[in-house]
């Protein structure tokens, strides 16, 4: 089955979602400010590695 590149940014975006709504709760079921400033930023700072396919993706998940 192959993805198309839009396929899996759309997957990758979905899965971060679920990610931050499952660990930045607190017990009260509210965003921790600290966590949600934290994500912000970390959404500034400049990707690690660049991925031209899901093989090359999973390749690197592996070595991990």
């Amino acid at each position: 089955m192959r993805m198309s590149k839009l396929t899996l940014q759309q997957e990758v975006t979905l899965l971060r979602s679920a990610v931050i709504s499952l660990v930045g709760r607190d017990p009260e079921g509210e965003y921790r400010p600290e966590f949600v400033k934290e994500m912000f930023s970390t959404l500034s700072d400049k990707p690690e590695f660049t991925f031209s396919s899901p093989k090359q993706f999973l390749d690197h998940l592996k070595k991990a």
